[in-house]
C-alpha cells in the first residue's frame, strides 16, 4: 500500500493501470478495501462512481475522513477487510462493478515514527495497523524462540540469512526499539550489503505477523469475489512474493472453476516514470480478474 506524499496528498501506486482494470463509469460501485490515504479512491470519486472504503488503521481512517469531509459517494469503514462481506452487504455494496486491494504497509504509516513500521526512526517496536490489537512488534521479538523466528523470517520474507539473525536476536534480547533491532541485523551482514537496507526483509516478516497478513489474503479475495456483479473486476497490488503466490493460485482457482477470467495472466508493474518519482513502487504487482457469472 505504498503511497508517496506530496503537499499532504497521497500519489497512489499503479494509479494509471488501477483504473484502467476498473474502468470506472457514474453510478457505479466500488470498494477500496485497504483506503490508506485515499488516493485510488480519489481516482475512482473523480469518475462519478460511488465508493466503500476500509481501514483497520484509525489514524488513516481520521487523516481520509477529512480529506473527503465534503463527498456524499464514500462511505468509509473502520475494519479489516476481513469483514468485508458482511459489512459490504450492511452498506449496499454486495453487487459492486470492481474491488480494489492495495495490500501491505502505507507510506503513512512508514513515515509516522512512533507507529515503529520503520528502521530509519528510532521507535517503540510496535507495527501494528490496528492500534487496538494487542500483538506488538516487540512481542514477537522477545517472545518467540530462535527456531520459531527462523521459521518467521523465512515464510514471511524469505530472508537469506534467517538462522544468523534469530540467533542474534535471542542472543540481544530485551529487543525494545526499531533502531536496535535493525542495528542486529546489520552486524549480521557486516560489510555485505545490497541495494536495500539489511534489515528491510526481517522488518517485513515480523509486520506480517504482527498483523497476521499472509493468513487473511485468500479468505478475503473469496468474500471479495462473491460481492462482484458479472463483469466485475478484483484487483490486487503486492508488494512481496509471498503475497503474490497467494494472489496469484487464488485467481487461479476462480478462472479453472469457470467463474473468472484473467485478461492478462502476467502481472502489471510500474513503468520507468512512476519508478523514478516513487522508489517505493518498485516491488509492486497488479493482479486482476473479471467475474464471469
Amino acid at each position: 500500500m505504498n503511497e508517496t506524499t506530496q503537499n499532504t496528498i497521497h500519489i497512489p501506486v499503479l494509479a494509471d493501470e488501477v483504473i484502467q482494470v476498473l474502468k470506472p463509469e457514474p453510478h457505479q460501485k466500488y470498494i477500496d478495501a485497504t483506503l490508506g490515504g485515499g488516493g485510488h479512491t480519489a481516482l475512482l470519486l473523480e469518475s462519478g462512481a460511488s465508493v466503500l472504503g476500509f481501514d483497520q488503521d484509525s489514524q488513516a481512517i481520521e487523516k481520509v475522513s477529512k480529506r473527503f469531509s465534503n463527498n456524499r459517494n464514500l462511505q468509509i469503514v473502520n475494519a479489516n477487510f476481513i469483514t468485508i462481506a458482511t459489512k459490504a452487504a450492511t452498506l449496499g455494496f454486495d453487487q459492486v462493478d470492481g474491488i480494489l486491494f492495495d495490500l501491505g504497509v502505507s507510506s503513512f504509516q512508514l513515515d509516522t515514527p512512533e507507529r515503529g513500521f520503520s528502521f530509519n526512526f528510532k521507535a517503540p517496536l510496535d507495527m501494528r495497523m490496528n492500534q487496538s490489537a494487542s500483538q506488538t512488534a516487540a512481542d514477537i521479538v522477545n517472545t518467540m524462540s530462535e527456531d520459531e523466528l527462523f521459521e518467521l523470517l523465512i515464510t514471511n520474507s524469505q530472508e537469506m540469512k534467517a538462522r544468523q539473525i534469530a540467533k542474534a536476536i535471542v542472543m540481544a534480547r530485551p529487543v525494545s526499539t526499531t533502531t536496535q533491532l535493525a542495528e542486529i541485523v546489520s552486524k549480521v551482514y557486516g560489510n555485505k550489503r545490497g541495494k536495500i537496507h539489511p534489515a528491510t526483509k526481517t522488518f517485513q516478516a515480523i509486520r506480517i505477523a504482527v498483523n497476521q497478513e499472509l493468513k487473511i489474503i485468500k479468505p478475503t479475495l473469496k468474500d471479495a469475489f462473491s460481492l462482484l456483479k458479472p463483469g466485475g473486476r478484483l484487483a490486487v497490488i503486492s508488494f512481496h512474493e509471498g503475497e503474490d503466490r497467494i494472489v496469484k493460485r487464488t485467481f487461479l482457482e476462480f478462472v479453472e472453476s469457470g467463474q473468472a477470467i484473467a485478461p492478462k495472466p502476467q502481472p502489471l508493474v510500474p513503468g520507468n516514470s512512476e519508478l523514478t518519482h516513487n522508489t517505493r513502487s518498485r516491488s509492486a504487482k497488479l493482479r486482476y480478474l473479471e467475474r464471469l457469472k
